[in-house]
């Protein structure tokens, strides 16, 4: 029931989120097939059948951890996508990818995982959660090539590609350098785009 006190009067929800945020880290470093229940409650400093209590399963604890982190990243970019589709846009997707990452910087590595088995529940919830963020670059990259006039298939799936790759080279190098900020990470990523214009 929501609200009720989970252990040592720590309201269930904000346990839950102690479990994600541990589950989160430790899915970054892992990934799904390294994804241990017993060291998960370790770090969180609570029973593992409390975490079997919260989440069920192993599959329902990663589910739980792409399911917030896809909510939190896809609404970020959907928020960045208002606003005309100029270099602009990618400015704004950046800063709100950042700012999404910022209090939890492994939900990217968690929503594209790729150890999860090929089938199941799983499997489901990281499909579902890259396949929303792939529309949303699908779409920007498809609005502002078309404020260049170009509208090729190959061309928007090539650049798509480009940019996918850049958000992942760019997120990866911010958590291999804990010191930046997420504001500091935009700043930097504006500089970078406007040289490239």
């Amino acid at each position: 029931m929501a609200g009720a006190a989970g252990t040592k009067g720590v309201p269930r929800a904000e346990r839950e989120a102690q479990i994600l945020d541990v589950a989160a880290a430790e899915i970054s470093r892992v990934g799904y097939a390294g994804l241990s229940l017993a060291v998960v409650a370790a770090k969180a400093g609570v029973s593992k059948p409390l975490v079997y209590a919260y989440f069920d399963t192993k599959d329902g604890l990663y589910v739980a951890c792409v399911r917030r982190a896809a909510t939190t990243l896809g609404d970020a970019i959907d928020a960045a996508d208002e606003g005309p589709a100029t270099l602009e846009l990618a400015e704004r997707t950046l800063a709100g990818i950042f700012g999404a990452l910022e209090p939890r910087p492994h939900d990217w590595h968690v929503v594209f995982d790729r150890s999860h088995p090929d089938e199941g529940p799983a499997a489901d919830a990281a499909r579902a959660a890259r396949r929303r963020i792939a529309g949303q670059a699908n779409r920007g990259v498809a609005a502002f090539l078309a404020g260049r006039g170009l509208t090729d298939p190959d061309d928007l799936s090539a650049f798509a590609a480009v940019w996918m790759g850049t958000v992942t080279a760019l997120v990866g190098w911010w958590l291999r350098n804990p010191g930046e900020t997420a504001e500091a990470m935009t700043a930097r990523t504006r500089r970078l785009l406007a040289a490239l214009a």
